[in-house]
């Protein structure tokens, strides 16, 4: 008995609402800022202590973030931090975005099960990589210019 695509992904909602809130299902099967947006101001790449890595990137002008975008390889619940850290620290300051923490993230997504709750974590240290990194090149712009990404 063949079963469509569509019934397919209900049910895997169904069996995911068990655990997750809709907000994490959300961004993990509809993820926001997927890939590099190009010309960035930020990058960086980090891998957890679990072996998923996230890589992101940040477009800044004026000292405000204006676009973030990530890839991991990841399982659902990084997918998910990845695509809410990327949409908290749009339109803020890297100021402000550093200071966007694992909880943060947690609670955006209206939380994570214990064991998954290091992806936020993950999440929150790339966006504070790629931070690190945007002040440095800001500092010496002229290293951009090397930058391979």
């Amino acid at each position: 008995m063949a079963v469509s695509r569509e019934k397919l992904q209900e049910l895997l909602k169904q069996e995911m609402r068990k655990i997750y809130s809709e907000t994490v299902i959300d961004h993990s099967m509809n993820p926001r800022n997927t890939g590099n947006p190009g010309n960035v101001d930020g990058y960086a790449k980090v891998i957890g202590p679990c072996g998923d890595t996230i890589e992101m990137w940040l477009k800044v002008k004026d000292d405000i973030i204006r676009d973030a975008g990530f890839i991991t390889d990841g399982c659902s619940t990084t997918i998910a931090a990845s695509s809410m850290v990327t949409e908290m620290a749009k339109d803020r300051t890297a100021s402000e975005a550093q200071r966007i923490s694992q909880r943060d993230i947690l609670d955006a997504l209206g939380g994570l099960p214990e064991d998954n709750e290091h992806c936020a974590l993950l999440a929150s240290n790339t966006l504070k990589e790629a931070i690190r990194d945007y002040l440095a090149m800001k500092r010496e712009p002229w290293k951009k210019v090397y930058r391979q990404y």
